[in-house]
């Protein structure tokens, strides 16, 4: 499924694989929302593999086109939030809309962690789940800091 594809974009070649996500990376993330003892295969992480990657793209040239609109050079998580709202992906909006709330919250708090130099890393599965089934409530308030 992930063959090796030249495109040249202009600025030299680059392999097909280049422009997707590690896939263990996705496989952990496909792994989490299975009963423990389920298998993936390899075509199902592959596939996934290339529709996350693509999906992303597809949001970031949404936002890009929002910030040449604004004459911006840099994408910020308002673009993003626009960028699902006209793509029509509404509940996503509204879970980047509270996960950036959270996050600036935690950042807010945590002047000290980030003079360490510490990644941030805020759970937002239950704001997706809870947008997917049409409701509000902000049941879990899932924020983990990963050293």
């Amino acid at each position: 499924m992930a063959e090796s594809i030249h495109i040249n974009s202009g600025q030299g070649s680059m392999n097909g694989q280049d422009h997707l996500l590690p896939i263990a990376n996705v496989g952990k993330i496909m792994k989490q929302a299975l009963p423990q003892g389920a298998k993936i295969s390899k075509e199902a992480k592959e596939t996934m593999q290339e529709c996350a990657s693509e999906f992303i793209a597809f949001v970031t040239g949404e936002a890009s086109e929002k910030c040449r609109e604004g004459k911006r050079k840099t994408i910020n998580g308002e673009d993003v939030i626009c960028a699902f709202k006209t793509l029509g992906l509404d509940h996503y909006a509204d879970a980047m809309e509270r996960y950036l709330y959270k996050y600036r919250e935690h950042v807010e708090k945590s002047e000290v962690e980030r003079h360490h130099n510490k990644s941030l890393q805020i759970d937002i599965t239950d704001e997706l789940s809870t947008a997917r089934r049409g409701s509000t409530s902000d049941k879990n308030e899932n924020i983990r800091t990963f050293f």
